[in-house]
């Protein structure tokens, strides 16, 4: 299997215009605890917000008018990101683990390969098993079928399994995605 070295993409941040950087005319303005302060210019909602300290927010620019509110614009990025990394830490990731078999592989190398599914499977993980061909192997590719076959069938004794993908030829490969049930 090849491993990719690509840097993967980050989501975008959601960007949040505050105090200059907020350029319609008018927002709906919400306080310090959400209260409703009604529609106001921008211009005089910024100086509100700086006669307290504090920075004009724009949360939702979709609405019309755009709403704004009365907050301490750098604790509340603090919060957002703060949120963000506990989304990431709480999400799991299911990746594909691969197991290669051979035509001529021999019976504890496929003991091996078994014991292997068996971890990844108990890991969460989804488990693509692959009989790669060479040369003239490419004319016996339902052999390779049948021992893919074969193979996930061992695995489902052992361990209640799903199969996402049946054996299937793909080019000089024969592949099979199982997960566990």
């Amino acid at each position: 299997m090849r491993i990719s070295h690509r840097k993967k993409k980050e989501e975008p941040k959601k960007l949040y215009y505050f105090n200059e950087g907020i350029t319609v005319p008018e927002v709906f303005v919400l306080g310090t605890e959400g209260e409703s302060l009604g529609v106001q210019k921008t211009g005089e909602a910024i100086r509100m917000a700086r006669a307290q300290e504090l920075d004009l927010v724009e949360i939702n620019p979709k609405a019309s008018p755009p709403v704004a509110r009365i907050m301490d614009y750098g604790q509340f990025r603090y919060q957002q990101e703060k949120e963000m990394r506990i989304r990431k830490a709480h999400q799991h990731v299911v990746k594909t683990k691969g197991v290669r078999l051979s035509l001529r592989i021999g019976i504890n190398d496929r003991e091996i390969r078994k014991n292997q599914t068996l971890k990844f499977l108990d890991e969460g993980q989804k488990v693509k098993v692959e009989v790669f061909l060479r040369g003239r192997e490419n004319q016996q590719w339902q052999m390779a079928v049948e021992q893919v076959k074969a193979f996930v069938s061992e695995i489902g004794k052992v361990v209640n399994i799903r199969v996402e993908q049946g054996a299937e030829k793909q080019g000089n490969l024969v592949t099979s995605i199982i997960t566990k049930a």
